[in-house]
């Protein structure tokens, strides 16, 4: 891949997690982890309905649905073993699930000294050991609650990290990185909770499945070639 002639402070890379650097999803897998198969699918079951929802409508439905979901099976944890069940857990799930071309541009920005950033829905607590593993400077997830005990609620803290608030994080984050200068940006997603943050790209990139036909046509597909970058 070609090298870039940008100062390296100036280029930043956000990529989604789930179905974008990793295949398919991850907090199913998770919750099941973390709480067991059997009390995952009986709770699924006990709320099909707003998940069905959620999944159709997506926006506020999704994220209140999912968040129902989670205070079913996370309310009362100790946010201390449910972070040690999660490193277990992602680290598995990336020997297993990482796709290749996506990784190798992550790997691409690290070589050429752009700054590179994990912006998921996924829950941060799993989210930061991603980032770590693949030597990005930040982790921004799905932040959740705890009580003064150190328990999960099972609620999230502020908001699901998806569509307006994964760019409102995404902004955020790089406001405080200090930069000298508006920094270039690339993105990575493949669903419709990335559009806001693939618009917000000066290099946005679909890397969804389903291509032409999903919900990101509209931008560029990701090819094995690296792009020129421009100040």
């Amino acid at each position: 891949m070609p090298e870039s002639s940008t100062p390296p402070s100036s280029v930043v890379a956000a990529f989604d997690l789930d179905g974008t650097l990793t295949e398919g999803g991850s907090v199913f897998r998770w919750l099941r982890a973390v709480a067991g198969t059997g009390r995952v699918y009986a709770a699924t079951l006990a709320l099909v309905g707003p998940l069905l929802v959620g999944a159709l409508r997506s926006g506020p439905a999704a994220d209140s649905a999912k968040e129902r979901l989670f205070r079913r099976l996370l309310a009362g944890r100790a946010i201390a073993e449910v972070e040690e069940v999660s490193q277990a857990f992602i680290l598995r799930h990336l020997e297993r699930h990482l796709r290749p071309v996506t990784t190798a541009r992550l790997r691409w920005h690290r070589a050429q000294g752009h700054d590179v950033v994990i912006v998921s829905a996924s829950p941060e607590l799993y989210v930061r050991v991603v980032a770590e593993q693949m030597g990005a400077q930040g982790a921004l997830g799905t932040r959740l609650a705890t009580d003064p005990l150190g328990r999960l609620t099972g609620g999230y803290l502020g908001r699901n990290c998806r569509g307006s608030e994964k760019l409102r994080r995404l902004d955020e984050w790089i406001a405080e990185q200090g930069y000298s200068h508006e920094p270039i940006l690339f993105a990575y997603g493949n669903s419709r909770g990335d559009r806001r943050m693939l618009r917000r790209a000066s290099y946005p990139f679909n890397v969804g499945r389903l291509g032409r036909c999903g919900a990101l046509r509209r931008f560029p597909a990701l090819s094995t070639d690296a792009p020129d970058v421009t100040p």
